[in-house]
């Protein structure tokens, strides 16, 4: 199979590459992808999507139009078929996948026009209304929380963009963990929320509110996630050791993706935990930053702070909470401090004590919406 590296990121250029490589004869269309991309890749295959996450670790991983059509369809089964809204980049599976599940449809989706705002989200919205024989068709979109505490904050005080938020049947949300907090005054607005759980390698999100679509599978292994199903990667383009080691198979054959998340099944559902490799060794104790993160957002204003590693002379190594300069909300930063390290050392214990405090203007994301963990990592490292 053919592959073409597009290098537009217009989202109409996607939908025109996707529609070809999708629903027709192809070439498959790699996205995202650094110079020296493969001039054929395996028959089947329609996206190669280069990502690197926070990690800043790249991988280019190779979809195909099965995998893709198979979470499509599986997302319509579970809550339903109608219009979509691409308001997220269409180089990233989440913004592919909007494409993909309206071309199944057989419906080009809306386009978010320029960047987003309350103001954009709510024409968009607006623009959607139509009807077939009388009824409503239904809308849905997928973010990610950063643009959903944007349209919360706007929302509480504009009836029109509240409005416009709660008008879709459902508000896909994955990337990262969406905030309880956040989700409640989501809801509170009538939205209606569902917290979606995936990766690229597993063609977007397959999990939706703890629940696995048709067709895929879960199980933890050793604490970690793993996953099953028609929806899964070929692999890693160029990079077969990648592959071998995050794609295994079980006595029976079944194929399954080691996510390196840490998490339980408790009543049915997956609860994620944590990351495998984002733990910290602070005075010779383990120390999850995950969960140190977690009990700092319970803070009120850190809904999104990020928790992030730095080297310690004395300990070997501490966490920094990472936070916006609005999130402040006037409060001294020493108080902050203390406030953060007393519930985390409640709560985990005080060797996972975070040692300072980084304000920042922004908490800065990746194009994909996710903290920027590595361009964090990066600031720290030339602070020391």
């Amino acid at each position: 199979m053919q592959l073409r590296t597009l290098d537009s990121d217009d989202p109409r250029d996607v939908l025109r590459a996707l529609r070809a490589a999708v629903l027709g004869a192809g070439p498959a269309v790699a996205l995202g992808g650094p110079s020296g991309m493969p001039e054929d890749v395996p028959a089947g295959t329609a996206v190669v999507v280069t990502t690197s996450g926070s990690s800043g670790y790249p991988k280019s991983v190779a979809l195909s139009r099965s995998a893709l059509t198979s979470s499509a369809l599986a997302t319509a089964e579970r809550i339903g078929s109608g219009s979509w809204l691409l308001a997220l980049p269409g180089t990233y599976v989440a913004g592919v996948q909007v494409m993909v599940r309206a071309l199944v449809a057989g419906r080009d989706p809306a386009i978010l026009a320029g960047s987003f705002t309350p103001e954009t989200f709510t024409a968009a919205a607006s623009a959607m209304a139509a009807s077939e024989g009388g009824r409503r068709v239904p809308t849905y979109t997928s973010l990610v929380p950063a643009q959903v505490q944007t349209l919360v904050d706007a929302g509480e005080a504009d009836a029109a963009v509240a409005g416009a938020f709660a008008s879709f049947e459902a508000v896909l949300v994955g990337g990262q963990a969406l905030p309880p907090a956040l989700a409640e005054r989501a809801a509170a607005l009538g939205a209606r929320i569902v917290r979606t759980y995936g990766s690229t390698e597993t063609s977007g999100g397959c999990v939706y509110d703890g629940v696995p679509l048709d067709g895929a599978r879960l199980r933890i292994e050793d604490g970690e996630v793993q996953l099953a199903g028609p929806m899964l990667a070929d692999g890693y383009i160029g990079d077969p050791e990648r592959t071998a080691d995050a794609f295994v198979r079980d006595g029976d054959g079944m194929r399954w993706y080691r996510t390196g998340d840490l998490g339980s099944v408790e009543g049915g559902m997956l609860r994620v935990t944590g990351r495998r490799d984002n733990v910290i060794v602070s005075g010779g104790v383990n120390v999850s930053l995950d969960r140190v993160e977690q009990t700092v957002r319970t803070l009120p204003g850190l809904a999104g702070a990020v928790v992030v590693p730095t080297a310690d002379e004395r300990w070997g190594a501490a966490s920094v909470v990472v936070l916006s300069r609005a999130a402040l909300a006037g409060r001294p930063e020493p108080e902050l401090l203390d406030e953060a390290r007393r519930i985390v050392g409640d709560a985990i214990g005080a060797p996972a004590r975070p040692r300072e405090l980084l304000v920042l203007d922004e908490v800065p994301l990746t194009s994909s919406g996710k903290p920027d963990r590595a361009l964090l990592g990066r600031l720290l490292a030339d602070e020391a």
